[in-house]
């Protein structure tokens, strides 16, 4: 199944809403530090809840540690970004992609968006909207990806 990759995640809401939707999928959850909050954060824990014991979470030092964990397990890379040429829905994901979204208030850097096997967008029709929140965003890429692949037909 696809994997969620948060690259330097900053608001813990986001990223505990996130946590909650791995869960629920048993998605597995790889967070890029440096992170703008603390794993024990308050505001992370409660947007979880109680299901972060459902959430296969892995914490990587760092970008460079994370692309050599996921080099090793193989699978494509998938940037999330406005950048994206193509729609997140014009792709046929994988089962071993690594579904790859950046902080809140910037986005992945282009050094991350340049190692992509593949750069997608969310189109919006607002002009006047730069982005959707980021979780929003990983549950739109995710379920997609789930879509695609047949896993919304699971009992």
């Amino acid at each position: 199944m696809p994997r969620i990759v948060l690259v330097n995640p900053e608001i813990p809401p986001n990223t505990g809403n996130i946590a909650r939707t791995c869960a629920a999928t048993g998605t597995e959850l790889h967070l890029i530090e440096p992170l703008g909050f603390e794993l024990s954060d308050k505001y992370l824990k409660r947007a979880g809840l109680d299901y972060w014991q459902y959430v296969p979470l892995t914490c990587h030092a760092s970008f460079e540690d994370f692309a050599r964990h996921s080099q090793e397990l193989g699978g494509r890379w998938i940037g999330f970004s406005t950048r994206g040429r193509l729609s997140y829905t014009q792709i046929e994901y994988r089962e071993d992609d690594w579904l790859i979204y950046g902080k809140e208030t910037s986005g992945l850097s282009p050094e991350v968006c340049d190692q992509c096997t593949s750069l997608v967008r969310i189109p919006m029709g607002e002009t006047g909207v730069r982005s959707l929140n980021l979780s929003v965003s990983v549950a739109i890429g995710l379920f997609e990806s789930r879509r695609q692949l047949g896993y919304l037909n699971e009992p």
